[in-house]
């Protein structure tokens, strides 16, 4: 039986692939017109465009998805939208499900693959985190994406969790830009996405119900970075356990 699922799970991952690209190529040009608009219109237009194109990849691949708490964004603000992070899957049902015009921040070695670099490059803040300029100059983009009325969304954990906790340890950043420019972390807690990509079984894809919950913000004023950041870790991981077979 066991074997049957791993020879269904690598049949499911190769049509994952296969949809993913065939309807990238359709939504490839309009999503890079939209450089051509100033922001925050344009990111506002290229998030509409990459909503549109996951819901219609979603249902090719068979996963059902849920959204939950997108009244948690007041209109006119700007959040830092931090999630957790289990599976390849995050991206693409954290951005584009993020309420308003968002960047991500994402490694500079995905925008060398050919066309799909573009478009990465329009929806994320890059950087190499080997390089301190880079780091650096991530930041003060992060910055800007903010004074420009736009959300920026962040997974705190750095990398996939492939451990058996429920989350890994978050890193200072998204928490020192909250204190720095005033702007309230708002967190989303992802849902089965590891379910559906795990992480130890290679090559494989499982269709999986699965969602995310954006959570009331939290201020930073009157907090230090390391403050906010175990309030946001406790309020993340909470959430988590309450809502994991949701």
């Amino acid at each position: 039986m066991n074997f049957i699922k791993n020879i269904a799970g690598k049949l499911m991952a190769f049509w994952a692939i296969l949809s993913f690209m065939a309807t990238f190529l359709i939504i490839f040009i309009p999503s890079q017109l939209t450089w051509l608009i100033p922001d925050p219109n344009g990111q506002a237009l290229f998030i509409r465009i990459s909503r549109a194109w996951m819901k219609v990849w979603l249902l090719m691949v068979g996963c059902r998805y849920q959204i939950r708490g997108k009244e948690n964004f007041k209109k006119g603000e700007a959040y830092i939208v931090t999630c957790n992070h289990n599976s390849l899957l995050d991206v693409p049902l954290s951005s584009p499900f993020i309420v308003g015009p968002n960047k991500t921040i994402a490694k500079s070695s995905f925008a060398k693959v050919p066309l799909f670099g573009f478009f990465y490059m329009k929806g994320a803040v890059l950087v190499n985190r080997k390089n301190d300029r880079s780091r650096r100059e991530s930041y003060e983009k992060m910055k800007n994406v903010l004074k420009a009325k736009m959300h920026m969304c962040i997974y705190p954990e750095g990398t996939r969790n492939r451990s058996d906790e429920p989350l890994k340890k978050f890193h200072d950043g998204a928490f020192r830009l909250s204190v720095d420019t005033g702007h309230s972390i708002l967190p989303a807690v992802i849902f089965n996405t590891k379910k559906a990509v795990p992480a130890n079984k290679g090559f494989y894809f499982r269709p999986t119900k699965i969602g995310i919950h954006f959570l009331p913000p939290v201020s930073p004023v009157g907090k230090t970075t390391e403050e906010l950041k175990e309030e946001i870790f406790r309020i993340t991981q909470e959430h988590y356990l309450k809502g994991i077979d949701q």
